[in-house]
């Protein structure tokens, strides 16, 4: 057999390399959601956060012992404080926002909030902090994407630069994505645009310090290691040949087809940057379990009970039958007038987004995974128990109780947050009447719902906000903020009143968990004594049969006047659901479950089943 000439040789490699650049070509990588929309704090991060500054700390953890590659919190406080000049709660709350992020089981948050339940001194909750350590790289990238919402001077003045693939004409899901965007935390669009226009920056802070130039910056010819890539995971992931399996970026860039895109050496165990940045432009793409696909091609979902049309104009989507843990989303937005009851397994472990709604009431009381609610007004929202965090962003006049891991507040009004939280109330600019008081109901599954997502009763920080302007903390934290002097409030004891949720449901709960703090507990039993007087006064009035008749119905008239004064007529009549439904998605096929008949309320609670399908 002859062999190949020079010319077959070279046809041979090129096909050999096309086919290889097809199989590249159908890598893609996308920024995760969960580090833009958990991570990020919807405020400009202090200057001192800046990228100079994160390099002189990435070249400082690097050549310091006990900070690469696990950073403690002392080490943190250390840098944090001694050189960046940042406040310690300031410090602090970035720590605890990176830790509530990554993964930690159940457990092990019980675990801790039972350490953090025995300190009854400040020393003693440092002492518990510095068992806290964090992965360096990781949390350098952290703090680097806090620049997402830092307000450039230049966008403000002039809007986005032309041309852009932002300024293109908006199809209809885009323009729906955008007006359903609260800011650029959920907003994958541009989630994937500040990736794109940082990655260098951010590959950057993964060199080692002896391949940077004096001034901090990356030689071309420098290499990153594969365990620096490794700690992109946080940031990228991605799947092969439009396979449904997601892998994260260093595998993806490691082996397979973009090992040889991307300069992989098994040997050297590292990339050269050029090329690793070069094969990650070419590979971003949109999160394809992001809002925007979710609201293009997620399961449209059409809630069981409508009352007068009120639900026409509503829009409810989810992509939780296929998007992987992390990436699973509900979206509702524009509720009006209606009361929502759902608890699902389909709900589980979902970042929920509640937009533009209004007089509505709306119970979701599954384990959740974080809550956004945002442009809503004249709204209750209850919420089963939240990991991480529940924000409210641009609300009027919205009540919302819920357990969860953050509570975090921005530009909103006159709203009343009854929360249950181990760590202290995140108070943004722009905030004015807010109310803050105990958590102040219950339903039967509450608390093994609270052990799986990892929430105990204590500690409970809701009555300690934190208020983050646009300048830092402000330095009285138990005083309303300068700039905003109405910010908060706690609940005086004489406006409280509990919450019973009116749905019948199976579990052991039976009361609040960790029961009411002393002074609203005296005050609950102080409103029962009246009652209790009043129904002696009646009682010894010896009123007749014609005088109870006249009295029972001056005084229902009064309640009725009462609940329609209050808009609680309302909220109980959108409680009574039709004999008979169905909840079916939009697109055809009924779902598969189907919403029992309901009894009539009694004493507060309803009897029966409850519409809590999804």
């Amino acid at each position: 057999m002859s062999e190949p000439t020079h010319q077959e040789g070279a046809f041979r490699f090129q096909r050999r390399k096309k086919a290889q650049n097809m199989e590249a070509d159908g890598v893609s990588i996308w920024p995760r959601m969960e580090p833009f929309l958990l991570g990020a704090l919807q405020v400009a991060p202090p200057s001192k956060l800046s990228l100079h500054y994160l390099r002189k700390m990435a070249t400082y953890v690097r050549t310091r012992d006990g900070c690469f590659p696990i950073l403690s919190w002392c080490m943190w406080r250390h840098i944090a404080c001694g050189k960046l000049q940042l406040p310690e709660d300031l410090a602090w709350l970035y720590f605890e926002t990176f830790d509530l992020l990554i993964g930690h089981s159940p457990e092990e948050r019980l675990e801790w909030a039972e350490c953090l339940s025995q300190c009854s001194s400040k020393s003693e909750l440092d002492h518990q902090r510095t068992k806290l350590s964090v992965d360096t790289l990781q949390f350098l990238l952290f703090l680097y994407i806090q620049q997402l919402n830092r307000v450039s001077l230049r966008t403000s003045l002039i809007g986005e630069e032309w041309p852009s693939h932002r300024t293109r004409s908006p199809s209809p899901s885009d323009r729906e994505a955008k007006t359903s965007s609260q800011n650029k935390n959920w907003d994958d669009q541009a989630h994937l645009s500040f990736v794109q226009s940082h990655l260098a920056e951010i590959l950057e802070l993964l060199v080692e310090p002896g391949q940077l130039s004096q001034s901090g910056q990356a030689l071309r010819d420098c290499q990153i290691s594969l365990e620096a890539v490794r700690s992109l995971g946080l940031l990228l992931e991605g799947s092969a040949s439009q396979s449904k399996v997601v892998h994260p970026v260093h595998r993806l860039l490691s082996k397979g087809p973009l090992q040889t895109q991307a300069g992989y050496s098994s040997l050297t165990r590292s990339f050269p940057l050029h090329k690793l940045l070069s094969t990650l432009q070419h590979s971003l793409t949109l999160n394809p379990f992001g809002m925007t696909a979710c609201l293009r091609s997620g399961k449209k979902l059409a809630w069981a009970q409508q009352v007068e049309g009120a639900m026409k104009r509503a829009k409810i989507a989810r992509n939780t039958h296929m998007a992987p843990p992390g990436s699973r989303m509900v979206l509702m937005s524009q509720v009006f007038k209606q009361t929502l009851a759902k608890t699902s397994d389909k709900l589980t472990g979902a970042n929920i987004k509640i937009h533009r709604c209004s007089d509505a009431f709306i119970y979701l009381l599954s384990p959740l995974r974080s809550v956004s609610v945002d442009k809503c007004r004249d709204t209750v929202v209850v919420l089963g128990p939240v990991e991480t965090s529940v924000h409210i962003h641009g609300c009027q006049n919205v009540r919302l109780v819920c357990v969860a891991g953050r509570i975090v507040i921005g530009a909103s009004s006159c709203c009343i947050v009854h929360a249950l939280t181990p760590t202290r109330p995140l108070l943004l600019p722009g905030n004015t009447d807010i109310t803050l008081g105990p958590f102040h109901t219950f339903y039967p599954s509450l608390e093994d719902h609270m052990g799986s997502v990892g929430l105990a009763v204590v500690p409970n920080a809701w009555d300690r906000p934190l208020l983050l302007g646009t300048e830092g903390l402000n330095p009285s934290p138990n005083a309303s903020s300068s700039h905003d002097p109405a910010c908060y409030r706690l609940l005086p004891p004489a406006e409280f009143h509990t919450l019973v949720v009116p749905f019948n449901m199976e579990g052991d709960t039976c009361e609040v968990p960790g029961g009411l703090p002393p002074l609203y507990h005296a005050a609950v039993e102080e409103k029962q004594k009246r009652i209790q007087n009043w129904q002696k006064t009646v009682m010894e009035a010896r009123l007749n049969k014609e005088q109870k008749k006249k009295f029972q119905e001056l005084v229902e008239m009064k309640f009725h006047e009462w609940l329609l004064e209050t808009g609680h007529r309302q909220e109980l009549d959108s409680l009574i659901p039709p004999t008979f439904t169905s909840l079916t998605d939009s697109n055809g096929p009924a779902a598969d479950t189907q919403v029992k008949d309901s009894k009539p309320l009694r004493n507060g609670r309803a009897v029966g089943e409850s519409p809590l399908a999804c």
